[in-house]
């Protein structure tokens, strides 16, 4: 008992040191199935200490995936590259509150004795935008078409409305696809309740102020997502960066025009998306598809958008990617088929339980057959001898669905989300033997770990 007495008296300071920080009032942390919810509430640096305390070990977790993963695999590009374009390029642009959060964040990390700083929490805001955006744009700086541009296209979305649902209010599903040693880490579901603007409930990465895979609702009832423009080439470095434009409009928006607004101010053209956007509030959605050099909205109070990385605008493909919507092979447009034949097959009918199948869906439209490949809504390209060379992906690269986000108009005002970490459809992803089947990816086996298929959860942000 002595001994049992001692061992607890020895661990508690590691357990709470620094808890009775004032910054850390009404914010805390809960682990369910695969994701870790966490509630955090109060000024900018409030908010970012509670978040980078909660979520220290994960954030050091995911810094060191990415330092390893971009320059082992990715990019070829160290974490000391990635930090002085963040602090020249984006760290700037920033607005106070954004720095004030970030800063927040690697306080709450240090806490708990690592050492990072703010331009190491700008970079893992700004992954995306700098490794698959930046990167190639400086490369073709230098060199004119030194890099194929084959930006990440990944995830499979819907929002619907009117005729189509079985309420006739607004449904927004989301698949994220991403490469499994990154998506698994996509876990978190974060309650935001910030001094100012709008209470948010997103999922995101450990460390991030923004959703990033962006599926976000808030509490004047806009819902948004997005599917990423495959193989869209562009950049503008005196533009504001993705990730706070993003987490603003969440924030701040509470209509479309908002949204609209926000995203288009100063844009940066990188993470170029095809963004679904609703409004519970009148029940109307659109779809802001965003490049560079162009944009164009489409809104409706009765109908149906989808995405899984194909661009509509054939101006915007034509001058912003190289994009062949012809080439059928091509993920992009294998999902989008798919998408039109289940628009079509359940018109009327659609809620959150057709919506969660939706996400989970595995029929080939090219094949026409039922198969784990990268041709289908969730995704698993690692199933699939094909690769995904549209992202430079080899044949049987670890990469496809990770986790699904569902919602309806009801929920939302709820403030409540359905959520699925691992595949959609529930299917395991077991890396021992994944790499005894697939040495040429042993590489990976420092952080690629197994990706277990877990039930769907539903969130709410609780009072």
């Amino acid at each position: 008992m002595k001994r049992l007495l001692g061992l607890i008296l020895l661990v508690a300071p590691l357990l709470y040191a620094g808890s009775d920080d004032a910054r850390l009032k009404n914010s805390y942390r809960e682990d369910k199935n695969g994701w870790i919810y966490v509630h955090l509430e109060g000024t900018p640096n409030q908010i970012g200490y509670q978040h980078g305390y909660h979520l220290a070990a994960e954030i050091d977790d995911a810094i060191r995936m990415f330092a390893y993963y971009f320059e082992k695999g990715s990019t070829a590009k160290d974490w000391k590259f990635f930090r002085e374009a963040a602090e020249r390029i984006f760290w700037p642009k920033l607005e106070k509150e954004y720095q004030e959060e970030i800063q927040g964040i690697a306080e709450g990390v240090a806490a708990h004795g690592y050492k990072y700083d703010k331009i190491d929490i700008t970079v893992l805001n700004a992954n995306i935008e700098l490794a698959s955006y930046y990167v190639p744009w400086l490369a073709n700086k230098i060199k004119q078409d030194s890099m194929n541009n084959q930006a990440p296209g990944k995830c499979s979305a819907f929002i619907a409305t009117g005729s189509y649902t079985e309420d006739g209010k607004i449904v927004i599903a989301h698949n994220n696809w991403s490469d499994y040693i990154v998506g698994e880490r996509w876990n978190v579901i974060a309650d935001i309740v910030p001094a100012k603007g709008y209470r948010i409930l997103m999922d995101c990465i450990p460390g991030f102020i923004h959703s990033g895979d962006d599926f976000a609702i808030n509490s004047a009832g806009l819902l948004y997502t997005e599917t990423t423009i495959t193989q869209f080439k562009g950049f503008d470095e005196n533009g504001t960066p993705e990730f706070m434009r993003a987490r603003k409009a969440a924030q701040y928006a509470s209509s479309i025009d908002d949204y609209i607004k926000i995203m288009t101010t100063n844009n940066n053209g990188a993470y170029a998306n095809d963004w679904l956007v609703g409004d519970t509030k009148t029940n109307e959605i659109a779809r802001l598809e965003l490049g560079l050099k162009n944009f164009r909205v489409w809104r409706t109070f009765d109908g149906w958008y989808e995405g899984s990385n194909f661009p509509c605008d054939p101006k915007l493909t034509a001058e912003e990617t190289t994009f062949d919507p012809n080439d059928m092979l091509n993920t992009a447009n294998s999902r989008k088929c798919r998408w039109a034949q289940l628009a079509l097959e359940t018109k009327g009918k659609i809620g959150a339980e057709l919506a969660k199948e939706m996400e989970g869906d595995h029929f080939d439209p090219i094949r026409k057959t039922t198969v784990l490949n990268g041709g289908v809504l969730c995704g698993h390209v690692d199933r699939d001898p094909r690769g995904a060379p549209e992202w430079s992906s080899p044949p049987f690269f670890p990469t496809g669905a990770v986790q699904g986000k569902v919602t309806t108009a009801a929920l939302a005002k709820e403030m409540k989300i359905w959520a699925r970490m691992g595949h959609p459809c529930g299917e395991d992803f077991l890396a021992a033997p994944f790499f005894e089947k697939h040495p040429e990816y042993k590489w990976q086996e420092k952080f690629l770990k197994d990706m277990k298929g877990n039930p769907w959860t539903l969130f709410e942000a609780k009072k």
